[in-house]
């Protein structure tokens, strides 16, 4: 048996069947007060039932005004636990483990879907964001951690946060956004004591059996890749994650910075020393070819746009490692076909996947 079809255990929580995750994917199909969907609900379970060993949700906020895009799943409001324990009931059932995706937007929240201006580690008028003060800093802490506890009451196997991609964790990381003088900002240290201080909220308040992993960006965002391995290395090595996913954007290509060339960006990371965490990517992984070359290096590998145009692609790997996926642009027959709604193809045609998209065939989407 390949690798990638093999199972994989963690030092927490359920073993995974194989070592395909879902991508937590922007998707836009749930309603404006973060209650799960009817098609959020579909799409997922879709992936689930398609043969995914962890299906993880879409970035879901943890506090309203951490909204980062229209139609986002909430987890900040016991409202959503109807919802979330459908969802996990669901997904546990087809033998997948499920996660949700913990975020915060922080200075990316959209003030036409908040309300109000956004927050960030310091004031920034690019986004005209105002600094959180440091009581707000711990309220955010502590309503990652509820986030946490809520989804496990839902049923949820565990939860990954979302440090990467910019959002408020990723911008207390990064010295050119977070310019803070108290105990957050500063060095490396300081900089990602809010990341550690939720892990270890989490790992307090949450079962010992509760899994826990985090999302990185290995640069850009105000990332520089150095500080980015130095992180990764020590939570790997810290013994308080199950799995560290690592966001690449394209796994195979060479980093920006000068210093760092020569190699992927998929092999800085392997190369680190992971002690008992799984290590895992995603980037740009798209054929099975793909995946059979990046699993050599990781413990699992995470699908995005794959995913979007298989759901099945776990069980179209298994038949055959050499099938041949679809290519974009294709049909919105065919994504409808694939359990995308019309506000999740209407998303991805600013992607390019929608083949022919125009006003008229939006329209036609809306009444169908």
């Amino acid at each position: 048996m390949s690798k990638i079809l093999s199972k994989l255990d963690f030092p927490r929580g359920p073993e995974m069947k194989n070592r395909f995750m879902l991508a937590p994917l922007t998707n836009s199909q749930s309603h404006e007060d973060g209650k799960m969907s009817n098609e959020e609900f579909h799409w997922l379970t879709m992936r689930a039932k398609g043969g995914f060993g962890l299906t993880m949700t879409c970035a879901s906020h943890v506090q309203f005004i951490g909204k980062g895009f229209p139609g986002q799943m909430g987890v900040f409001s016991d409202d959503h636990l109807e919802g979330l324990t459908r969802l996990a009931d669901e997904i546990n059932s087809f033998d997948s483990v499920s996660i949700v995706q913990l975020h915060h937007a922080g200075m990316r929240s959209p003030k036409e879907l908040i309300g109000e201006n956004p927050v960030c580690p310091s004031n920034n008028d690019e986004f005209s964001a105002r600094a959180l003060s440091l009581d707000e800093v711990k309220t955010l802490r502590d309503d990652f951690i509820a986030g946490a506890v809520r989804s496990e009451k839902a049923g949820f196997h565990g939860v990954e946060l979302h440090g990467a991609h910019g959002y408020i964790i990723c911008q207390f990381l990064s010295d050119e956004v977070n310019l803070r003088e108290d105990e957050y900002g500063g060095d490396l240290e300081g900089r990602s004591r809010l990341l550690i201080e939720i892990i270890d909220g989490i790992r307090s308040e949450c079962s010992t059996e509760f899994m826990l992993g985090v999302r990185l960006s290995s640069e850009r965002f105000g990332i520089k890749l150095g500080e980015s391995k130095q992180l990764a290395e020590e939570l790997m090595l810290s013994n308080k994650l199950d799995f560290l996913d690592m966001s690449l954007w394209n796994c195979f290509g060479e980093p920006q910075e000068e210093e760092f060339k020569g190699k992927s960006l998929l092999e800085h990371f392997a190369e680190l020393p992971r002690g008992n965490t799984r290590l895992g990517a995603a980037g740009n992984i798209r054929t099975p070819q793909d995946v059979t070359k990046a699993i050599e290096m990781l413990d699992w590998v995470m699908l995005g746009r794959a995913a979007i145009l298989n759901h099945n692609f776990p069980l179209l790997y298994a038949e055959n490692p050499n099938f041949d996926p679809p290519q974009i642009p294709v049909s919105a027959g065919y994504l409808a076909d694939e359990g995308l709604s019309p506000k999740f193809i209407d998303y991805m045609s600013n992607w390019g996947f929608v083949e022919g998209y125009d006003d008229k065939m939006k329209e036609a989407l809306k009444k169908a």
